[in-house]
């Protein structure tokens, strides 16, 4: 029986994640909502859920159904999912069994309870180990990123984004409105201070400095006032958009630890 690594979300920081244990052999699937809200969609597999495909630095997540998950695994690709609800956990998969469940939602609240697999695993704030998870990983920058505890809790959110060239809150673009967005660019561009990025229901939303924009959420979706729906980087280099960030090969790697440390799992990661 190989063991499969399921990862609820497909944002940039879990595609971080699966990326890192896809390159270190393991077996990675991938559960995300009908319609992901994505801000660094280039580096993010839930993308496939709209695309098919998408690759990320050599690794392709596909857009699947449960019966083609072996299928796609045994092509190296990283098989991805619309399964909010985990059903996946009640379907049989040949020859495998869903051993370790990480929950890379970010959903800053608490979960209820544990989920029926040997392994839970919980990223950032909402989780304390052992009530809802077996393991926290911290989210939070700093010293104490990427640390894993199998008692406690998270850093509590502060809401801050991190500093970049010294901007914190401007660099964060949020929806001006409800409504549908209209990009005026793409991501990757470069944008002068007061360009217009994109607008919501007819209110253009402009760039606070000069930068690239590293993300922004997919054109043609709804969204709501004050959501976070881009990220402008003053850094100014289009590289960064298209790259795994720091913090999520930093997770991946903690992530890798907490799961390594389980002999009953690790034994059947490679078999």
């Amino acid at each position: 029986m190989t063991n499969i690594i399921l990862i609820q979300g497909g944002g940039d920081l879990a595609s971080g994640i699966a990326y890192r244990l896809h390159k270190a052999g393991l077996k990675v699937l991938i559960s995300e909502l009908p319609q992901p809200l994505s801000v660094r969609r280039k580096v993010s597999f839930c993308e496939a859920i709209y695309d098919g495909e998408i690759t990320i630095e050599g690794i392709t997540g596909r857009l699947i159904r449960p019966e083609e998950i072996s299928d796609t695994l045994k092509k190296e690709k990283i098989p991805v999912l619309i399964d909010p609800d985990l059903d996946i956990l009640q379907i049989p998969i040949p020859n495998s069994k869903i051993s370790v469940l990480i929950d890379a939602t970010l959903r800053k609240h608490a979960r209820v309870g544990l989920v029926d697999v040997p392994l839970n695993i919980g990223l950032g704030p909402g989780f304390t180990a052992p009530e809802n998870c077996h393991a926290v990983i911290e989210t939070n920058r700093g010293h104490s990123l990427g640390r894993i505890y199998w008692e406690g809790s998270a850093m509590a959110d502060t809401g801050i984004p991190e500093q970049v060239l010294g901007i914190r809150s401007e660099r964060v673009l949020r929806a001006p409105a409800n409504g549908k967005l209209v990009a005026h660019g793409d991501i990757g561009d470069h944008f002068d201070k007061d360009e217009i990025i994109c607008e919501v229901d007819g209110i253009p939303l402009y760039a606070p400095f000069n930068g690239s924009l590293r993300g922004l959420i997919r054109p043609g979706l709804s969204v709501k006032k004050g959501l976070k729906i881009g990220d402008l980087d003053p850094r100014d280099d289009p590289r960064y958009s298209t790259m795994i960030s720091d913090k999520a090969l930093a997770l991946g790697g903690s992530v890798l630890e907490a799961i390594l440390s389980q002999k009953e799992i690790r034994d059947g990661l490679w078999s």
